[in-house]
């Protein structure tokens, strides 16, 4: 398992990999991936000597495996507040690697202070849904994740229950992959694999209620954990329920059968794909940078996701 409290974080030298991280006072950078920028506390420093990391949030957005030439403003706030908030939704359920928001002035707002976990190296995926990666497998063999489900189900399809599909980590520029349960077992021991499936499935169905109560449906999340060094307990960490973590969908919108809008950067991803953008995405070639038109509509997007969610708007300054 990784030493790192975030799985996003492979190392900066991966070809087409994240730009240059800033300096902060009192920390040293360990490694970036597509969004985050992870530090750990310099030798002199009010942190000097402790076992954490500082994770920031940058306003990067990817899409389709690459990192994107052209940031979203206020992305990385989005992410963070809306982290610290659902931490505090599951804290019952159990505990988050959050320490201390009293971070660098120049990443206020944007990152948080965590425990150093030993992460399990699975992508925790909760599904009460048939949408993406596991609709093209149901239409393929019934499955997902090898998990049987029923005839007859289509695109948006709301499950009989959620189920846990979990993921293998990729590296930084390639897919993760779904793998089953048994999977699991035989990469973090059976006891985890257990403790992985249960823990990820109460937070998704406390969560769930929390955004049905709030005209959101949450499709389907991916949540991260790690143990504590010191004591082996279950924490949650990484980000936790964001636009960038789930796909929520507003109720009003849902119709099982075709496509729902979702909170998050399906702006970029249609603007990619279509004509206007003159990118292949079957090529090497990098992305073209985004208009100013389809950024401003995903910063709405994520800032709408959060006030909808916390019932107050994100204060920006």
């Amino acid at each position: 398992m990784s030493e790192l409290s975030t799985p996003d974080a492979p190392s900066t030298s991966a070809a087409g990999g994240p730009p240059p991280a800033p300096d902060l006072p009192g920390w040293k950078h360990v490694s970036s991936g597509k969004v985050r920028d992870v530090y750990a506390p310099a030798e002199v420093g009010p942190w000097a000597g402790q076992d954490v990391l500082l994770l920031v949030a940058s306003d990067r957005i990817s899409a389709y495996d690459h990192i994107l030439s052209t940031p979203v403003p206020d992305k990385g706030k989005v992410l963070t507040a809306l982290s610290v908030w659902w931490f505090e939704q599951l804290a019952d359920i159990v505990p988050g690697h959050v320490v201390s928001l009293d971070v660098p002035a120049a990443v206020a707002g944007r990152a948080m202070i965590c425990r150093r976990l030993k992460m399990y190296p699975v992508e925790c995926v909760a599904r009460g849904y048939l949408t993406g990666s596991g609709l093209v497998e149901y239409r393929e063999s019934g499955t997902v994740c090898g998990l049987p489900l029923p005839a007859g189900l289509t695109e948006a399809s709301r499950l009989p229950e959620p189920i846990f599909t979990p993921a293998a980590k990729a590296e930084l520029g390639e897919h993760d992959e779904n793998v089953s349960f048994e999977r699991v077992v035989e990469m973090v021991g059976r006891e985890a694999a257990e403790a992985l499936r249960e823990t990820t499935l109460a937070l998704y169905s406390r969560a769930a209620d929390i955004a049905r109560d709030r005209g959101i449906i949450l499709a389907d999340t991916k949540f991260e954990f790690g143990q504590d060094p010191a004591t082996g307990a279950l924490i949650l960490g990484d980000e936790v329920l964001t636009p960038d973590s789930s796909r929520f969908w507003p109720a009003d919108a849902w119709t099982p059968g075709r496509p729902t809008p979702s909170f998050d950067k399906q702006y970029v991803r249609d603007w990619l794909t279509s004509p206007a953008s003159g990118w292949d995405r079957g090529s090497n070639v990098a992305p073209p940078a985004l208009p100013d038109d389809v950024v401003q509509r995903t910063r709405q997007r994520y800032l709408e996701a959060y006030e909808r969610l916390t019932g107050s708007p994100l204060e920006l300054a």
